[in-house]
Formats: C-alpha cells, sequence, structure tokens
C-alpha cells in the first residue's frame, strides 16, 4: 500500500503539472483547454485516492500533520477550482491554480517522500473531536484563498479578463468566513488541551496576521476605496502569508502547533 501511495501522488504531481502546461499553452485552443481540464479532473481523482489511502494506512482522516494538511488542502483547491470553471464557464482561468497545485503536491514529492508512507502514533494533543473541524475548515480556507490567488494573478493578463472582481470576493468572503470558523474552534480547543484560548504560538499570531489581512481587503473593497489591481495585489500577498503561515511557521518558528 505504501509503494501504491508513491505512485499515486507522483501521478497527481504529473497530471497537475501536465494540465498546467495545457492551460498556458491552450489559452486560445478550445481543445488543449478541455484536455487541460480532464487532466485536472483526472489528477483531482487521483488526488482523492491519495487521501484515501492515507486513510487506510493510518485509520484516521489525513488530517494530523504537515504532509496530509498540505496534501488536503490541496486537493480541496483543485476541487474547488473545478467546480469554479464548470459553474462560471471561464476555461481560460487554470493555468496559475494548477501551477500552484503542481509545485504544492511536488513539495510533498520533493521534501516530505520519506513521510509519504509512513505512520506515527497520534500526539496527545490531537486526540481530540475538535482536530477534524478545527482542520477541515482551515484546508477549505487556505484552498479558497489559494484559487482566489491564482485568478488575481490570471487578471492581469488578457487570458483573465472573463474573471471579474466578484469572484474574488465570493471566494476570499468564503475563505475568510471559514479561516474565522477555524480560528474560534481551534481556540475551543487550546482552552481543552492547553487550558488556555490563546497563547500567542506562532502559528495562532500569523493566522491571525492573515485573517487581518484578508479582512481589510473585504473592508477596503465594501467601501471601493481599492478596487483593480491593488486589490488583486492584496488576495496575492494574502496568499503569501498562508503559505508562510504553513510552510514557514510549521518547519521554521518553533511553538505549540510544531507536530503540525
Amino acid at each position: 500500500m505504501k509503494a501504491m501511495l508513491a505512485i499515486l501522488v507522483h501521478v497527481v504531481a504529473f497530471s497537475y503539472w501536465a494540465a498546467a502546461l495545457l492551460y498556458f499553452g491552450g489559452l486560445k485552443k478550445e481543445r488543449l483547454l478541455k484536455a487541460a481540464f480532464a487532466l485536472a479532473g483526472m489528477g483531482c481523482i487521483f488526488h482523492l485516492a491519495v487521501l484515501a489511502v492515507r486513510t487506510l494506512l493510518a485509520g484516521m482522516l489525513p488530517l494530523t500533520n504537515g504532509l496530509e494538511f498540505l496534501l488536503s488542502f490541496t486537493w480541496f483547491t483543485v476541487f474547488m477550482y473545478l467546480l469554479f470553471t464548470f459553474r462560471c464557464r471561464i476555461n481560460t482561468s487554470g493555468g496559475v491554480v494548477m501551477l500552484f497545485a503542481a509545485m504544492l503536491v511536488s513539495s510533498a514529492v520533493v521534501f516530505m517522500k520519506d513521510r509519504l508512507g509512513a505512520v506515527a502514533p497520534l500526539a496527545p494533543a490531537l486526540q481530540s473531536p475538535w482536530l477534524t473541524v478545527h482542520v477541515v475548515t482551515a484546508a477549505a480556507a487556505y484552498a479558497a484563498f489559494t484559487l482566489a490567488a491564482g485568478l488575481a494573478v490570471m487578471q492581469f493578463f488578457k487570458a483573465g479578463h472573463a474573471i471579474r472582481d466578484e469572484h474574488l470576493n465570493l471566494l476570499v468572503g468564503g475563505g475568510f468566513a471559514l479561516l474565522s470558523l477555524s480560528i474560534v474552534l481551534g481556540a475551543a480547543w487550546a482552552e481543552q488541551a492547553w487550558g488556555r484560548y490563546w497563547s500567542w504560538d506562532p502559528k495562532e499570531t500569523w493566522a491571525l496576521v492573515t485573517w487581518i489581512i484578508y479582512a481589510l481587503y473585504l473592508h477596503l473593497h465594501r467601501s471601493r476605496e481599492w478596487p483593480g489591481n491593488h486589490a488583486r495585489l492584496m488576495v496575492i500577498a494574502g496568499f503569501v502569508l498562508v503559505l508562510f503561515t504553513f510552510f514557514g511557521v510549521n518547519y521554521w518558528l518553533p511553538g505549540l502547533h510544531s507536530y503540525a
């Protein structure tokens, strides 16, 4: 099963890279765009199989460490993108999104390959019913922000002109609501696990900074004080903070969340 998992992850990475290349190469060719969408869909199905195999190996949902969270939120991103493309009929929007997905999955292949099939006992702090709701809401929030950033980048190019600011606002608004819920659930969990709701742990601090950035974006958009490219750059900056909150805090800044 561990060998199968490694093969599946490589298939997912290949599918996402191929989809990204086809999207960039087929911006004016409908057949290539359809092929790119099909590859993204195929990768998403294999990606779900990866999560299923991890669940079977560990005996629990793949939400307990950095590798599993990375794979989960990347799957959410691609799944959201496929729904967005199907709903809004904007076939040219996938290049950057699938590039993000390909890079994230590839980072798991390159930097975490020894952990793909590894199973370890669950840390005491994670043995809680709060785990699933807290991590799933965080993963879905990260996915919404990733998709919003990909679409924001595409808006700087002619191929992304069909993407409207309303699309970004819907994604950022949804991601913001999910992140807010995740922070509240995490605080309730922290009080049970550590005896306090908030401890200014690096993960908590940077999650709060990310929350503030997106809150500011939503406020400025509603007041129409910062439209156009400035708003798009703010969405992209928020995504950079998301990446730092995950990679930077998890692996560079020790704290209560270091096990993640």
